[in-house]
């Protein structure tokens, strides 16, 4: 009982951090430098600018949750209700926070307040960044981080075979093609929103695979516990022992497994040069789980 009260207030702690990040995002750089994001909260912004056109105040924060919301609600429904009540969460902190810190009086990063026509540039790459950092810790955590990533759940409920990674693209693309219209005819918007789903899903792939990630060494030599022994000692990590025969030779060689960091490269790449009769061939490793230390 302890335990899942525990894991409830982690999982609520994770979704107001992410939430929170991301409401930097857009309320210090993308809101206030006319480009939109991707996916639903790509379309509630161009939305927001387009009332804004006409005269109709509306909060950009309510256009955001009346986008996302039924989407989440049906993702509570059908795929996973803690998956969905969470996302509301998240993104009524990711919404709201934006209006806190309007509140509080904090200007946002734009070419009106720092009198530079190049800061948009800037901007959408901070965007891309610190965003990306708030969806990662919500795909992290949960396996979905915004009505794209819903809306690709609840496609992958019904029809399991669709290719997700296609629809997210189309779902971004036509943000994209929508923003080149309703900004004015300038490519400066469009190129913006692209930069920003570049660097966002860079950042996204990185956090998720590149912090943890390793390379898989395996190394064909007639002197296994030589060569084990240098590498327990030097990289500090274990060395998986397997029995192999060249089909060439036909004689019995083995085959050396080691896992390490990619700033050991280079030292195992010294290492083997030592060993002229050793074969070896390396692969990346995109998580490492279990007793893997440095």
């Amino acid at each position: 009982m302890k335990e899942n009260a525990k894991q409830y207030v982690v999982d609520v702690l994770f979704a107001i951090v992410a939430g929170l990040i991301v409401s930097v995002a857009y309320y210090f750089f993308q809101n206030s430098n006319g480009f939109a994001p991707g996916g639903v909260g790509g379309l509630a912004t161009i939305t927001y600018h387009l009332l804004g056109q006409y005269g109709i105040d509306v909060s950009w924060a309510v256009l955001m949750v009346a986008f996302n919301v039924p989407i989440f609600v049906l993702v509570s429904v059908f795929v996973n209700k803690k998956l969905g009540i969470f996302l509301v969460l998240y993104l009524v902190v990711q919404s709201f926070g934006t209006e806190l810190f309007e509140w509080f009086g904090w200007k946002p990063y734009c070419a009106e307040n720092n009198g530079e026509d190049f800061e948009v540039v800037f901007a959408c790459l901070a965007t891309g960044v610190i965003s990306g950092v708030g969806f990662s810790l919500m795909l992290k955590r949960f396996g979905a981080s915004g009505g794209t990533y819903a809306i690709s759940a609840l496609i992958k409920r019904f029809k399991p075979a669709t290719n997700i990674a296609y629809v997210s693209f189309l779902m971004d693309g036509s943000v994209v093609a929508i923003a080149f219209f309703v900004y004015g005819m300038r490519i400066t918007p469009v190129i913006c929103t692209l930069l920003n789903l570049l660097v966002a899903n860079f950042v996204v792939d990185f956090v998720l695979s590149g912090i943890k990630s390793g390379y898989k060494f395996e190394i064909v030599t007639d002197k296994p516990e030589e060569l084990s022994a240098v590498l327990l000692e030097e990289l500090k990590h274990g060395v998986t022992e397997i029995r192999v025969q060249g089909m060439y030779s036909h004689t019995e060689k083995y085959m050396l497994v080691c896992i390490i960091r990619k700033k050991q490269m280079g030292k195992m790449m010294k290492i083997i040069k030592r060993y002229p009769g050793t074969f070896a061939s390396f692969s990346k490793v995109n998580e490492v789980f279990g007793r893997f230390k440095e």
